[in-house]
Order: C-alpha cells, then structure tokens, then sequence
C-alpha cells in the first residue's frame, strides 16, 4: 500500500503507553488502574532506579513520576527521560511541601506536575492534553515512515553493489541544491531516484512537480514550462502557470529532457544561468528558487557531437550524474524487486500468497527484461492476479519469460537458447562448472542465492568452488 493509498492513522485508536515511578506501590496501582480505566496501556516501577532502566530498555509516551524517592529522584527521572525518550511527556507528582522541586522539574522540560494527594479527574485531564501531543506526533512519525518507505532511499531498492553507489550518492546531493542529471534506460526507475532527492532535501515540504517532455508536441512545450499571458499565441485565451512557477521552492522534474527541441534548450540554459523565467506574451521576469533534476534514455554526449543537444546545457544539467543500470546487470536485486513488488500488490488486491516457486525465481532471475524494473513489477502483478493456488509459478508467469518449458515443467532459462550448445559431449564436470559459475553470476557472486538457484546446498556449493580454485592452482591459474 502506497503512502497516498493508506488510511490516515486515527488518533483515537492509539494506545497511549504510560510508565509510573512511585515508591509508594499501593500510590502506584491507584494511579494505574485509574488510567488503564481510560484507555492506557500502564506499567509500574516501584522505585527511582527500576524506573529508570525501564526508560532505558522501554518505551513509554508518558512518564508519572514522584518527585521524592530514595536513591534516584523525580528530577533524575526526568533528565534521564528527556535523553531516552525525547518525544515522551513527563508529569511530576509532588507534595505541597516541594513547589519549588517541582517549578525546577518545569524548568527541565516537565509536562506538568500535580501535588498529593491526587485528584483522579485532574490526573486524566492532565494524561488526557499530554496524550493529544503525543498521539499528533506518532501520527507524524508514521506519515513520514510512509513518505520514506514510498519515495525516501528505502524506496531506491537495491542490494548490488552498483545499488548502494547509487543510494550512497543520492544521500550526498540531496542536501544541496545542485542540477542532477539521471540516465538510464526506460523503466529503471529514474522518477523514484528523483523522488528520492527531492524527499530527502530541505525542499521536501515544496512540491515535486514532474514534467515528461516526449509527451508533449513542440508547440505547447514552452507554454507548459513558462507559461503564458492571456492572447500570447493563438488559442491562449487565459494566463497560465507554467510549470517553473508551480514548482517554486521545491524540484522540476524535466524526464526525457534528450527530447528538447535546440530553441527551448536555449530558453532552459538562460533560464539556469539567472534563475528567472518570463511566461510568454510578456518581457516582465519572475525570479525563481527551483532545483532541476533532469532525466534521459538517450546518450546525450553523443548528441552534442552531433549537434543536436547544446554542449554548454549538458554540462549545466550534469553537475552530477546519476546513471542507473539495467536490471540485467543488477539480478542480483531481482529477488528483491520481485518480494517487495508481491508484497504491495497483494496489500493492495487484498491477495494473499504462499510463495514464488524456485522454478519461477530461475526464470524471472535468467530474463533479460527490456523494460527493466518497470516489465518486471508488470510481471508481478499479472502473477499475483492470475494465481489460483497460492504458489506462483511459470504458470503464471507472462510467456516471453518462459517461452521454452520441457514436459517436466523445468526450462532453459538462457536469453540465448544456443548459448550452451558447446557444452554437447563434454564431461558432466565441465557442464556442471558452467551453470555453477553461470548461477554465481546471476546472482553476482552470492553464494546463498547462487545455491537456491541450482538447489544444491550452500556447503555443497562451497565445496565445488574449493575443487575448482584447486584445479586453477594444478594448472597454473591464478
């Protein structure tokens, strides 16, 4: 479920986590059971000390806690609570005669304190304000968990080592304000990666607005990017805000940006070198704040040599470049892709699953997927939609992935049917060397994986790899 598709937390139904410190235990379970009668969720500790390892090892969003105990005191709990748990409330329960403890305790960040011998009704009152802060916050907290699960790096999945250069570089230019220029094949997922930066800077609050640049005719192009005043050209019958000025503050996404004709290319230099932009139909300029994250599947500098994209915006638009590999060359991250996109999907059809077969893994881990991360989430779904026994297999996969099956269900799951065929009338050794070495390359080198693929054991596995490092040693390898 995506964070726009998921119900809004509602306040009322969080539990509110309440610890009280109290020397005095009968004090303590009246306190207790006078809120736990109210919805809390209650847990006591009968001395200064044991409260504060609880703190230590627990959470808790409020703290009660009396404010003259042996050994460690109310305003030791508090310190010791304000450093553990820094989003927690902390109420001080104090006698008449330690006002002035108890004003110090504010000082230091309490909540509030009450003096004994307690009302009941001032108790819940005061639990009841302190737990509306709380629950605002958890709420916060989970909208943003979800912001970063959907669009922060987490959602940059990946396990490769090329992955995590990726994610390693998107965390260092997201706090900057600098031109980002994403390459990348169709389907890669270059509007995530620029989610991600955008979700990650200081721009976040801003809007992110994304513009796809081979959807729209030349015509009209400007006109989307600037804006225009009303009579500007034919058919302007009103003033409009173009896309710039939408994403003021915050990030334009330019996908495509390879498909610019060379005169906008021209307006979009000027437009990066001053920051300002003029709608059309008029001379008077808008001053902009707006970070530029440009996307392409075309190879730009083969393009300036060739005159058809300005040397001078490229390099204006690359001031880091972020180039995003095929999944073909990341399989490794396919397991991955492929769980995290089924887990989505069945939360979103309500469908649940057994498993993937290791049938099916094979196949969609040996496919070469043109469309990359985009076909194979497209695969996932048509899986998960059509599976009628809770286990997906080749059945269900799409039939380009599995063009060629034998009669006991398996396939050859090589993009190049022929490519093994020198293995005919070589010893069994040598053709089990070739799909051990060819599954640890599939699974780019990782022994776990390459196992489950072959589905031999890790050990065994493990053993093959020893033999073979010896034979290279007897021959003279390396």
């Amino acid at each position: 479920m995506s964070a726009k598709d998921a119900p809004e937390t509602d306040l009322e139904s969080i539990v509110i986590r309440v610890l009280i410190i109290d020397d005095d235990e009968a004090h303590a379970q009246a306190v207790a059971e006078s809120l736990e009668r109210v919805g809390c969720e209650c847990k006591i500790a009968t001395s200064g000390e044991q409260g504060a390892k609880l703190i230590e090892r627990e959470t808790a969003d409020i703290v009660i806690t009396d404010l003259r105990m042996d050994g460690v005191d109310g305003l030791s709990i508090l310190r010791t609570a304000k450093e553990e748990l820094p989003d927690a409330e902390v109420i001080v329960l104090t006698g008449h005669g330690s006002i002035n403890s108890a004003v110090t305790a504010m000082q230091l960040g309490a909540y509030t304190y009450l003096t004994k011998p307690l009302d009941i009704s001032e108790l819940r009152n005061a639990v009841e304000k302190a737990s509306t802060r709380v629950r605002l916050m958890r709420r916060n907290a989970e909208l943003h968990r979800r912001l970063d699960e959907k669009f922060g790096f987490e959602g940059v999945i990946g396990n490769t080592p090329q992955m995590h250069k990726i994610v390693e570089k998107l965390k260092n230019v997201a706090s900057t304000n600098s031109t980002v220029l994403i390459e990348g094949e169709s389907g890669t997922g270059k509007e995530l990666v620029a989610r991600a930066i955008h979700q990650n800077s200081e721009r976040k609050s801003k809007p992110f607005v994304p513009l796809n640049i081979s959807a729209l005719p030349d015509s009209i192009l400007e006109s989307e990017l600037f804006g225009h005043e009303q009579g500007a050209f034919t058919g302007a019958v009103g003033k409009r805000i173009g896309k710039f000025e939408h994403a003021n503050g915050g990030t334009l996404f330019l996908d495509e940006v390879g498909e610019m004709p060379m005169q906008t290319q021209i307006k979009l230099l000027r437009v990066l070198e001053d920051r300002k932009i003029a709608r059309l139909g008029t001379n008077e300029e808008i001053s902009l704040n707006v970070r530029l994250v440009a996307a392409t599947n075309a190879d730009l500098l083969e393009m300036v040599k060739k005159g058809t994209f300005r040397q001078d915006l490229y390099y204006r638009l690359s001031v880091v470049k972020i180039e995003l590999p095929p999944l073909r060359e990341r399989r490794g991250d396919i397991p991955l892709l492929t769980d995290h996109f089924l887990k989505e999907l069945s939360a979103q059809y309500d469908k649940p699953y057994e498993g993937v077969s290791r049938a099916a893994r094979r196949a969609l881990m040996s496919y070469d997927w043109p469309g990359n991360i985009r076909q194979l989430r497209n695969a996932a779904e048509r899986m998960l939609v059509l599976d009628t026994d809770g286990i997906l297999d080749l059945d269900d996969l799409p039939e380009e992935i599995v063009p060629v099956a034998g009669p006991d269900g398996d396939s050859s799951y090589t993009s190049d049917r022929s490519g093994a065929d020198f293995l005919i009338g070589r010893p069994f050794s040598e053709v089990e060397r070739y799909y051990i070495e060819r599954a640890l390359d599939l699974a780019d080198g990782k022994r776990e994986e390459a196992a489950k693929m072959l589905g031999i054991g890790e050990r065994t596995l493990y053993r093959k790899l020893k033999e073979y490092q010896k034979q290279k040693e007897e021959q003279g390898g390396v």
